[in-house]
């Protein structure tokens, strides 16, 4: 075989019509080669049969069988291109895997680099919160040493006063004393006499009886201090909320409801921001994805990992639950909505009862009524939170969560309750907190 190749060019190996090394070739009366296939359809196109190379006419068109000898020559020749164009491939996928990871690495650096500015924030604003603390603390300890040691300072100024009146007293009747024993022994009866009367009567003394130096009383003194500094902890941790809530607002998402997922009864708008429960039974299909007889609905839009947030409004509502939900959740027949049921929700029930959706539910003390509702999610903390937007307060937090599928909005605007519910949830557009 290796003698053999020898005797052909590479040039030899090529058809005169594709100009690429022989397919299937053929070797015609005259004795010309060809692939089968180029010399096939040149003679379906041209009549009579022609040689393309000599010019060479048959008058019936020739048998093709393939030359086993040039079939075999051309696959030495084509081998090594064959190798070669695999090796460029080969080439050109092991650049791109390169340029893949060189841009990888990019992308992890420049996350390295956010992550070191968001941290190095996050120390500078903890550094001014704690230090402010501090301050309040170191001020508002000093303000309760000097309020004590000022009413001590009273009682003891007052203490200074009683006992200055009291040595006066003492003396003038030490003087009183001195006088009435020196008249005692006086051998004067007329002087006794005379003096007796001014010496009778005892020198002008106050009542002792009913006096008396209280200790100052300290009960309260701490804590209203500790209360005043409470306040100022308040105002500290309202900053930081506000801070927060600028911060998850940033993962903003565009929500709007599925109303494949929506329970028969409910009452989506046509731009799918809003829901509310209706009286009247809709004709739906009862698919695997529709809550029934739940009052939920899900959005269409889903998220895996990473953070999102949104917003709606609950004003005017005396019922409803929101949340996330992972997309596996069972929606038929009675639900409860906790954390093991793939369900990370609160609720409002009977105007003022708020809870966290936990097993056994945790009952919220909220200072105001919410009236729009912000939900955040953090994919790798494993945290849902949620806010009361206006107040720009935390409302509750799920922490310690586990997501291991699709996760997507859970809205319920409950039961209209003979017209008492039936304003609707809204999703709102963030507005970005100043």
């Amino acid at each position: 075989m290796s003698a053999a190749s020898c005797l052909l060019t590479e040039d030899q190996c090529l058809c005169s019509i594709c100009l690429d090394v022989f397919t299937d070739p053929v070797t015609i009366p005259c004795g010309h080669n060809f692939c089968k296939t180029c010399i096939t359809q040149h003679w379906n196109v041209n009549v009579p049969y022609q040689c393309p190379n000599c010019k060479e006419v048959f008058k019936i068109r020739p048998e093709l069988r393939v030359n086993t000898f040039i079939s075999e020559m051309a696959a030495q020749f084509r081998q090594p291109a064959q190798q070669e164009t695999k090796l460029g491939k080969t080439e050109t996928e092991i650049q791109q895997m390169i340029q893949k990871r060189q841009l990888k690495i990019q992308e992890i650096k420049h996350s390295v680099e956010l992550s070191e500015e968001d941290a190095d924030r996050e120390i500078a604003d903890g550094v001014q919160v704690f230090t402010a603390l501090k301050e309040s603390v170191e001020r508002s300890q000093a303000e309760l040493i000097d309020t004590i040691k000022e009413k001590q300072r009273k009682t003891e100024k007052q203490a200074e006063g009683f006992i200055k009146e009291l040595e006066q007293e003492i003396s003038e009747l030490k003087k009183r004393s001195t006088e009435v024993e020196q008249l005692s022994s006086s051998e004067d009866h007329l002087h006794l006499l005379q003096s007796f009367r001014t010496l009778n009567t005892a020198p002008p003394t106050k009542n002792w009886t009913g006096v008396s130096v209280s200790p100052p009383s300290y009960e309260g003194t701490v804590r209203r201090a500790v209360n005043q500094l409470e306040k100022t902890l308040s105002k500290q941790m309202k900053k930081l909320f506000e801070v927060e809530l600028k911060r998850v607002q940033q993962s903003a998402v565009d929500v709007t409801l599925d109303p494949d997922t929506a329970q028969p009864y409910l009452i989506l708008s046509d731009d799918g921001k809003q829901v509310k429960h209706g009286d009247v039974k809709k004709n739906l299909p009862n698919n695997p994805e529709r809550f029934n007889p739940c009052p939920g609905v899900l959005a269409k839009q889903s998220f895996s990992s990473g953070r999102f947030y949104y917003e709606v409004q609950v004003k005017g509502k005396t019922d409803w639950s929101v949340g996330v939900a992972r997309e596996s959740i069972n929606r038929k027949g009675n639900i409860k909505l906790i954390p093991q049921n793939g369900y990370w929700t609160i609720w409002l029930r009977n105007e003022n009862e708020y809870k966290a959706l936990v097993d056994p539910p945790v009952r919220l003390s909220l200072k105001c009524q919410p009236q729009k509702v912000g939900v955040f999610v953090d994919h790798e903390e494993g945290l849902v939170s949620f806010y009361d937007v206006d107040a720009a307060a935390l409302i509750y937090s799920f922490s310690g969560c586990s997501f291991t599928e699709k996760l997507h909005p859970f809205f319920s605007p409950d039961l209209n309750a003979g017209g008492k519910n039936s304003v609707p949830l809204i999703i709102s557009p963030v507005n970005h907190t100043e």
